[in-house]
């Protein structure tokens, strides 16, 4: 067994900072540190790992437990997964890097999102390495790269289990619980995102005679009027999920001129769509095009780039006998754990396009993640790696 709180504090320690598309240079940085850190966690507790390069300098890494039956043989395999990166520090009120203890919780950027989940099943699979329960099934333990930015690192795990005959997987995994702030519940269903840049031209002049020229960010004034408007009266009347909600639309980015005495000749913004597991992506896209296009106001030029993330949404559809073999294990230490939705996507979305039964289950609240003093209450990330344990000492209970 291992240290958890020790662990998680190791992690907390090692700055993983998702770039999310900046230049940025620096040790805060990426993830290659932290998986370091796991390589030699895995060599030390004599677990075989393997890494997969997803872009330069950024691995995922896998580790394996052998099940009782081998998968040749028809046994099953789980998949554990978990992100190495947390969000940007910005507006922290305290130290991000350097974890406290205090008054049952731990602080610290990544206590919540996701290194406390992270901990939780490392903690649950050297436990099972150890004392290897009669019914257990061959797990996998996968840490991905870049999931706060596009899910790039889960999207490439298929490309280990489908064409890559030395792999450390021995097939698909027959199931995945995907690490995430969930307070214990399970998550059978969330939204899945949409994300591009929208760009308006206009033509530069000189600020003092601002009339020779045609101001994007003024143009870009009706572009934001019509999401608005997109947002607040056309989400409304979509179709909505017993789980999930409503779809829902953001502006989170905004950028716009070369210099404060000249005439803006671009102007940009990024637009983020959460998608019901019902929707479409390709066909929402098209929608909130055609509903800019369209919009009183708007008689210049927009111009809409390709999506840079497409996260699949999580549907309940098929996860039933998972959803059941977790929970009642979740129900031993939470007696009231409840099969939820969420609005937020998980690395679930890059998993489920390979048909593999999905759920996400972890230690904390989302109302902690990327907050300005994140932390993770220390009982629940006990729990939850009990929780984990229980639930990897017997795989899917398959239904008669």
């Amino acid at each position: 067994m291992i240290d958890l709180q020790e662990t998680l504090s190791d992690l907390i320690s090692i700055p993983s900072v998702n770039p999310s598309g900046q230049s940025v240079s620096g040790s805060m940085y990426y993830e290659t540190e932290v998986t370091q850190y796991l390589e030699d966690f895995f060599k030390r507790h004599g677990l075989p790992s393997e890494r997969q390069t997803v872009e330069p300098g950024r691995d995922n890494i896998f580790a394996r437990i052998d099940g009782r039956v081998s998968p040749s043989d028809g046994g099953q395999v789980i998949l554990f997964d978990a992100h190495q990166d947390t969000v940007q520090v910005d507006g922290m009120t305290i130290p991000p890097w350097t974890p406290t203890i205090q008054d049952g919780r731990i602080y610290g950027r990544g206590s919540c999102d996701v290194k406390g989940g992270m901990v939780a099943m490392l903690g649950a699979f050297v436990r099972l390495a150890e004392e290897r329960p009669p019914n257990m099934p061959t797990i996998i333990m996968a840490c991905s790269v870049n999931e706060e930015f596009g899910g790039l690192g889960a999207a490439a795990y298929e490309e280990f289990w489908s064409s890559n005959s030395q792999s450390i997987f021995p097939q698909k995994p027959d199931a995945a619980v995907i690490a995430e702030p969930t307070n214990l519940d399970v998550v059978v269903a969330h939204k899945g995102t949409l994300r591009w840049w929208c760009r308006v031209p206009g033509v530069a002049a000189h600020s003092s005679q601002p009339d020779k020229g045609e101001s994007a960010i003024f143009r870009m004034r009706h572009v934001l009027s019509a999401l608005e408007n997109y947002g607040n009266e056309v989400c409304q009347n979509l179709p909505t999920h017993p789980l999930c909600g409503r779809p829902t639309l953001s502006i989170g980015l905004i950028e716009g001129g070369r210099g404060i005495n000249t005439v803006a000749d671009e102007c940009s913004i990024a637009i983020d769509r959460r998608i019901l597991p019902s929707e479409d992506a390709d066909r929402v896209h098209k929608q909130i095009i055609n509903h800019i296009k369209n919009f009183p106001g708007i008689d210049f030029e927009v111009k809409h780039e390709s999506p840079f993330s497409k996260m699949t949404p999580l549907s309940d559809d098929l996860n039933e006998v998972l959803a059941d073999s977790l929970r009642s294990c979740a129900k031993i230490i939470k007696s009231d754990c409840k099969l939820i939705g969420t609005p937020y996507g998980t690395n679930a979305g890059s998993i489920i396009k390979s048909n593999v039964p999905c759920l996400v289950f972890g230690p904390g609240s989302i109302d902690q993640a990327h907050t300005k003093d994140e932390w993770l209450s220390l009982e629940e990330l006990h729990q939850a790696s009990e929780v984990l344990y229980r639930f990897g000492s017997n795989g899917l209970l398959m239904k008669e």
